[in-house]
């Protein structure tokens, strides 16, 4: 049923663009519509949507349609999209991906058939290194840069000591090794919780764990559902009057509303670290958020604002070769100058296809409008270059 009221949603938003000639452009879009992690994509469809609105739903003159599978939260169902969009649908490009296991299973079945995959969420370090590809970008970041910025964070906070909690997953993994990559502190302990279409959301066990530790902080990375369990436990623990929260992905625009519905108070002032931000100074970020913001009352999240780039750099590599999809040559080159205008602001591809860009450290607040919403305390780094480029032999 959601598939479903997705996919008449999008036919409606874009002129029912089901019944396009031959003659247009056809994406690809490999996400998560079924299983309680649809929320994500659906955020990810609106983002998509909503690129597809400001463009007219077009692209070099042709109309663009959407082509949508389900990933099912699981790597051989996300493989099965990935067969089925570039066998069946024949499409040009293959968009998405929200996680990395999910990348990991479809990216060979998309790459190998000479379709452009550009990632809009998931950047599993192998991607950026060993397994990089002339035909993968990304519009989000390198799994490890994210939370490489929020341990430059602690380190600048005088944070001595942290406790640990993520998923037991490719991204959850490189999630904490990103951070231990800057943070100098020490690592007090460490929870690797049971992820998947039954994930564990329970979370006490691990929290009197981190009470125990004598850890000063806590760190997670859960997102989805999970961010949302986790807040409501953490308060309720009453670890928010006793240990400082930073996160990556567990607060976002999707989830924020849901917080100040309940008035989990817990979340306010919680740090995380980003390459975008709803108050990015930049009229391509204003228009987008602004509007966004109209369309669904409230503010996007970063899942949002990555499929909304992925969709304008689409339209940047077919406006350069003037809809002629077969000069390959002449995409790939326009995605590597990424010329287009980006919700973050201008950045550069490494050579291995991942952006080149400025991190952010965020809080939450109370937004000029009542609204609880993440915004930039300060810049953490300038061009940050991943760890794995250098391992790219492109």
């Amino acid at each position: 049923m959601f598939k479903k009221m997705t996919m008449a949603a999008l036919a409606l938003a874009l002129g029912a663009t089901t019944a396009l000639g031959a003659d247009s452009i056809k994406i690809g879009v490999i996400t998560t519509v079924t299983t309680p992690a649809a929320i994500l994509g659906d955020e990810q469809l609106k983002g998509m949507t909503l690129a597809l609105e400001h463009l007219g739903g077009k692209m070099a003159g042709k109309s663009v349609e959407l082509v949508v599978e389900d990933d099912g939260f699981k790597p051989d169902i996300g493989k099965k999209a990935a067969d089925k969009l570039v066998k069946q649908h024949k499409v040009d490009f293959v968009t998405g991906i929200i996680w990395s296991h999910v990348l990991l299973a479809s990216r060979k079945t998309i790459l190998d058939s000479g379709t452009f995959l550009i990632g809009a969420n998931a950047g599993h370090s192998s991607m950026a290194g060993k397994a990089c590809h002339e035909n993968f970008f990304s519009t989000s970041w390198q799994n490890d840069t994210v939370p490489m910025a929020l341990g430059e964070v602690l380190n600048k906070r005088g944070v001595k000591s942290i406790y640990v909690m993520a998923p037991n997953y490719a991204a959850g993994k490189d999630m904490v090794a990103g951070m231990e990559r800057t943070f100098k502190g020490e690592v007090k302990g460490k929870d690797f919780t049971k992820w998947g279409k039954d994930a564990q959301l329970d979370f006490s066990a691990e929290l009197a764990k981190a009470s125990a530790s004598g850890a000063e902080a806590i760190y997670v990375f859960y997102p989805g559902k999970a961010g949302g369990a986790f807040i409501k436990q953490y308060q309720q623990s009453g670890l928010n009057k006793k240990m400082p929260l930073f996160t990556v992905f567990t607060v976002d625009g999707i989830s924020l509303p849901k917080f100040q519905a309940a008035n989990m108070e817990g979340v306010m002032g919680a740090l995380d670290t980003m390459q975008w931000s709803p108050d990015l100074d930049n009229p391509k970020n204003k228009k987008f958020v602004a509007d966004f913001l109209a369309k669904h009352n409230r503010y996007p999240s970063f899942y949002a604002a990555q499929a909304y780039d992925a969709i304008n750099l689409i339209n940047s590599g077919v406006t350069a070769v003037k809809g002629n999809l077969d000069d390959k040559d002449g995409l790939r080159a326009a995605f590597k100058s990424a010329s287009y205008e980006s919700v973050r602001g201008g950045y550069a591809y490494g050579s291995n296809h991942f952006p080149v860009q400025d991190f952010y450290m965020r809080e939450v607040v109370k937004g000029s409008d009542g609204k609880w919403v993440q915004n930039v305390v300060t810049k953490v780094f300038d061009d940050l270059v991943d760890p794995f480029a250098a391992d790219c032999k492109m």
